[in-house]
């Protein structure tokens, strides 16, 4: 029998890694290949480079299964970095931003990344990036209203007169 192949092999494989780094699933039954061939005498390095994984990584695996069977190959909590804001912040935060950035002690008429970082900084004593402030506005059901320019000394008549849809 004449033996297979993959046209353009290291693309395919690529993009097979990406589909099994793609879901909570594939990623135990990647993980569970990895503790079987261990179990079966390959090296963690043969099987770190069979998989395409680090063999430190595959020595996590082959530590965690034999501490705690097969629940030990579950993907288990990442806790990230803690907010920098709490709860209680935030809802106070929803509060003035339903306000006026003047009534709040800034300028300007609608609140933008910059205001509201301006005003967290002088509130709380906490530095926060225009665009995390930007998420924010996101995640507390905000969206973004540029504000118009008015021109300066413009003839509302003569405005009137130049638009398309306008009757002369």
């Amino acid at each position: 029998m004449r033996p297979l192949s993959i046209a353009d092999s290291a693309t395919i494989v690529l993009g097979l890694q990406d589909e099994i780094r793609r879901s909570e699933e594939s990623r135990y039954d990647h993980r569970l290949h990895g503790v079987l061939l261990v179990a079966q005498g390959m090296t963690c390095p043969e099987v770190g480079k069979f998989l395409g994984d680090a063999p430190r990584t595959v020595e996590n695996w082959v530590h965690e299964f034999e501490e705690m069977g097969l629940a030990g190959l579950l993907e288990a909590d990442r806790s990230g970095r803690p907010r920098r804001l709490g709860e209680e912040q935030l809802q106070e935060i929803n509060r003035v931003l339903r306000r006026m950035p003047r009534e709040a002690g800034l300028g300007g008429n609608l609140w933008d990344g910059k205001t509201l970082a301006a005003w967290i900084e002088r509130e709380y004593g906490i530095n926060l990036g225009v665009r995390q402030c930007q998420r924010l506005f996101r995640q507390l059901g905000f969206r973004l209203r540029k504000p118009r320019p008015a021109i300066a000394q413009a003839d509302p008549e003569r405005q009137k007169a130049h638009k398309k849809n306008s009757k002369r």
